[in-house]
């Protein structure tokens, strides 16, 4: 991984993933770091071009500040969320099975290692995020310096089937701990189930997660799929890491 920086940034690395919301009356200053990583994301994109929207709190940022620009685009968004806004903001949001391949797409994290590993799926949209990630030629990531952690750790998100369902949930409880989310069905009608076990290896732990039948996708995102990641600082200066 390379940076802007010569030395990792201050606060690289985080403890753990907070899923917590702003307090009430008190203003959440990740949402200005957000907003950073999100207008700067808006800038690699170009006219002409084709656009997955990714879904969550940080593309939240990006959406507006996407379509402020005015481009000529067409979009593909991962979630019925993102897909509204998009709309009400202009964009032009075109179903998946017009395009077979994307120029750019653009999304949050929960979790971001120093190896670039990425965990997502606190928003449950990580198996269509994971698919517009893999047909984009440049998958762009933007976080708040709270998403930065020393490795991967729990929990790990998975999108399972309703169809035997009992029967997978064993499959997975025998490798660790594991919970069906209290959450409505994805849009694709299958269950999330959080994984709450340990992640010393997360390229094994996914390649087990994938062969496991009825297990339709996992949270963790390879190195590989990352271009860049953009981490907004409290100052509106924005941190660039690539792998």
């Amino acid at each position: 991984m390379s940076s802007n920086r010569t030395a990792a940034p201050p606060g690289w690395f985080s403890s753990g993933t907070s899923r917590a919301g702003r307090v009430r009356g008190v203003v959440d200053p990740r949402e200005d770091e957000k907003r950073a990583a999100a207008e700067a994301a808006a800038q690699e994109v170009e006219d002409g071009m084709a656009v997955g929207l990714g879904t969550g709190s940080t593309v939240a940022h990006f959406l507006p500040a996407l379509a402020a620009r005015r481009l000529d685009l067409r979009c593909v968004a991962t979630s019925p969320a993102t897909e509204t806004q998009a709309r009400a903001l202009g964009l032009n949001v075109q179903p998946f099975d017009l395009l077979d391949r994307l120029d750019v797409a653009v999304d949050g994290a929960d979790q971001v290692s120093a190896g670039l590993w990425l965990v997502k799926g606190g928003g449950g949209a990580h198996v269509r995020e994971k698919v517009v990630a893999a047909a984009a030629d440049r998958f762009i990531v933007i976080v708040s310096p709270d998403k930065l952690v020393e490795s991967i750790g729990p929990p790990v998100p998975l999108e399972v089937m309703a169809f035997g369902f009992p029967a997978t949930l064993r499959q997975i409880r025998a490798v660790g701990p594991a919970e069906a989310r209290d959450a409505p069905a994805t849009p694709d009608g299958n269950i999330l189930v959080d994984y709450h076990g340990e992640v010393p290896d997360p390229d094994s732990l996914a390649a087990w997660l994938s062969a496991t039948p009825g297990v339709v996708g996992h949270g963790l995102f390879p190195p590989g799929l990352v271009s860049l990641v953009l981490v907004g600082r409290p100052d509106g200066t924005v941190d660039r890491l690539t792998p």
